[in-house]
């Protein structure tokens, strides 16, 4: 049985990248890693033998506004728990860090919602609705 930790520590450009196209989220280049991962507020990582296989991160403003974004795990280690694990580490965050005030949201693909469900986050359609900006070609 391969042996799992957790590090809260934003996952290198490099590793990012892969665990990202490696886990089915869409690619990013390495200028928007570069500019993107140090805004980081929070991070965490799951080790595989000390190996990342999964992660997950909030951004924001630290203290309106708050995102649960890069929710990853390699698909040789999903049905493991390790999702569960990571945001349980990002709520336990977001519970210390967040002000009464602060907003916190998240994009979720069906069916990881069930998941995200688990930690409080709850739809909030059809009152709100997620929208996205697209640079146009």
């Amino acid at each position: 049985m391969p042996s799992y930790t957790t590090l809260h520590a934003t996952p290198a450009a490099d590793t990012y990248l892969r665990l990202r196209v490696a886990s089915g989220l869409s690619p990013k280049s390495a200028e928007a890693a570069a500019r993107g991962l140090p805004n980081t507020l929070f991070a965490v990582q799951v080790l595989c033998d000390g190996e990342p296989v999964g992660m997950g991160r909030v951004i924001g403003d630290g203290g309106t506004a708050f995102q649960v974004v890069d929710v990853a795990v390699l698909p040789a280690h999903q049905g493991l728990g390790l999702g569960k694990r990571v945001m349980a580490e990002i709520a336990a965050w977001l519970q210390t860090h967040v002000p009464e005030t602060g907003y916190v949201s998240l994009l979720a693909d069906v069916p990881a919602d069930a998941l995200y469900a688990q930690f409080g986050f709850v739809h909030s359609a059809p009152r709100t609705v997620g929208m996205a900006w697209r640079r146009p070609s």
